[in-house]
């Protein structure tokens, strides 16, 4: 009789090699984009901002503590769609692609980022 191989190896090798492989991608993307998640919240705050200083003295009325929660819930899920970079970034890694996407993750930063600002501008505009 044919001896089947004992495959139980592979898939433990196959998974340890996975594993270290999205480690390394994983602490590679974290590195580079949670410093720039300050500046992604930067450019949202100072729409905000901006849209509150146009609109003075009437925003001043407006300002109410549901506000102030309403633009913390906003803030919170801003920063969860920044999230989605990472599931960008890590498809982009595991392709192979890693020296032309050191460049491309700038120009998904610039994009990414004026996608949530004017996103930001449309919400705010009707708050103040």
């Amino acid at each position: 009789m044919d001896e089947m191989p004992d495959s139980s190896e592979e898939p433990l090798a196959f998974r340890g090699g996975f594993v270290s492989r999205l480690s390394t991608y994983a602490a590679n993307a974290l590195r580079y984009w949670e410093p720039r998640r300050l500046v992604y919240n930067a450019v949202l705050l100072s729409v905000v901002v901006a849209h509150f200083l146009v609109a003075w003295p009437a925003s001043r009325e407006k300002l109410s503590f549901d506000l102030l929660l309403g633009l913390f819930i906003l803030a919170v899920l801003a920063n969860v769609a920044y999230c989605a970079v990472y599931v960008a970034d890590l498809f982009v890694q595991f392709s192979g692609l890693d020296e032309a996407w050191r460049r491309g993750r700038v120009v998904l930063l610039i994009v990414g980022t004026t996608f949530a600002a004017t996103i930001a501008h449309f919400v705010t505009q009707g708050s103040f």
